[in-house]
């Protein structure tokens, strides 16, 4: 007889197999932890199963095919990350881009949705294409850095301002454009509940503080009769209404090449950081500071906004949630791969996706929100220069309702202060030649 034959002996050359492939020794992890790992991860970021459908659905797409996308854009990015690029990272669609394609390009601009995911589309093989070309560097580094904190912020800050939305704590009025809602009604206040015990769970470190508090909410606007119930797993629903029906021709459009920028600007600068502080994290930088396997990671990302968009959802990106599954010891792509397992079986809770209220997701919204604001804490405040820059960016997004505004007003400033001030040095060609760029399409595009 074979040494391993039987159920016990194939378990043992697939761990070895998995040995092999993942490097689990040399990374110092094991197949148990790497699956511990996985879940973990997958507990922190499974939110975006019930909040990116419905984002999605107020563009117009179908709850039930954005939520069959989103589960299979999040499976195959994880997967394609965790098996080409052997990173620690998983991958769905991401937050502050579903919003901005649903309230900025749809609801603001007034495009479709099939052209919002050609948009999409077309961002993400730009982002292929930077990802194999050597320029992918050049731009990341030549971008001042307090921009970047800036662009994190102003996403953050354009989330807090929906999730109040959502949740009836701010409303719109004629006189003063935002008052404050009816805050005794049960959808603000079992918002507000929420939001404080997601922030109480995370405090105490609890894995998946966010979905939990989601589902709490749920739960208890189930029980107070704000909200139905609707079923809790199920067949997986048809993805017929959203798969490939993208609109390229119309996404060609000239009015549309800054919010085809926008989504591979904050796709490519959200998930080079997302990879740095992961990889810091994990202890896999190399010894000079640089990440190995970026070119194959950047890959792995491009391709899965490429096939997310081709299924019916927003910009697919790396996900800095992957941080709670390397703090239990994730270092290899198994980690990931778990993940991507995970998500795969999501797709049969359907109805339970269904189910949870748009007021239950605006506490996980403020939260994320929360998060991505704290990079203003590390610009250079005693520098007008870099402030002035940082501070238009993070407010013309939220107040102008669109990521590629600020991202423009935010360009046009720092070149412009900086010019001024004579330190045009600290400016680099990429900010200068975008910043023209942007002024040229505000005299000349907007009208």
């Amino acid at each position: 007889l074979p040494r391993f034959a039987g159920p016990a002996g194939a378990g043992r050359r697939g761990i070895g197999m998995l040995e092999r492939y993942f490097g689990l020794s040399a990374a110092g992890t094991s197949v148990r932890t790497e699956l511990l790992a996985g879940v973990t991860t997958f507990l922190t970021m499974a939110y975006i199963t019930f909040v990116n459908p419905l984002i999605l659905s107020e563009a117009g797409i179908d709850f039930g095919a954005a939520f069959v996308a989103t589960c299979l854009a999040a499976a195959f990015g994880s997967a394609v990350m965790g098996l080409l690029a052997n990173y620690p990272v998983a991958l769905a669609p991401g937050m502050g881009l579903n919003a901005y394609f649903t309230y900025g390009v749809v609801q603001g601009m007034g495009y479709s949705w099939q052209v919002g995911l050609g948009a999409v589309f077309l961002s993400g093989i730009l982002f292929l294409i930077l990802s194999i070309l050597p320029v992918r560097e050049w731009l990341v580094n030549s971008i001042p850095r307090g921009l970047k904190l800036s662009i994190s912020a102003g996403i953050g800050f354009f989330l807090a301002i929906i999730a109040l939305r959502n949740a009836g704590i701010v409303v719109d009025h004629p006189a003063t454009l935002l008052a404050l809602g009816t805050i005794t009604a049960p959808e603000p206040a079992l918002a507000a509940a929420g939001f404080f015990l997601i922030v109480a769970l995370d405090h105490r470190r609890v894995p998946g503080a966010i979905i939990i508090g989601i589902l709490l909410v749920t739960v208890a606007a189930i029980l107070l009769g704000v909200s139905p119930f609707k079923g809790i797993a199920s067949a997986p629903p048809s993805l017929a209404p959203t798969l490939l029906q993208l609109d390229l021709a119309g996404a060609l459009e000239i009015g549309l090449l800054t919010v085809v920028f926008a989504f591979l600007f904050v796709d490519l600068f959200d998930t080079a950081g997302t990879l740095v502080g992961i990889a810091y994290r994990a202890g896999l930088l190399l010894p000079d500071g640089r990440l190995p396997r970026l070119g194959r990671a950047l890959l792995a990302d491009s391709t899965a906004t490429i096939v997310g968009a081709t299924l019916g959802t927003s910009t697919t990106t790396s996900y800095i949630e992957s941080a709670a599954g390397i703090k239990v010891g994730g270092r290899t792509g198994l980690t990931a791969v778990v993940v991507a397992a995970l998500f795969l079986a999501t797709l049969f809770f359907a109805p339970l996706a269904q189910t949870v209220p748009g007021f239950a997701t605006a506490p996980a919204l403020m939260f994320v929100a929360c998060l991505m604001a704290r990079g203003l804490v590390e610009i250079d405040w005693e520098d007008g220069t870099e402030v002035a820059p940082a501070i238009v960016t993070a407010l013309g997004m939220p107040l102008t309702f669109s990521i590629a505004n600020g991202i423009a007003l935010g360009f046009i400033t720092y070149a412009g202060v900086k010019l001024l001030t004579g330190r045009s040095r600290e400016t680099g060609p990429a900010v200068l030649l975008l910043a023209a760029l942007f002024l040229v399409k505000f005299l000349y595009l907007e009208g």
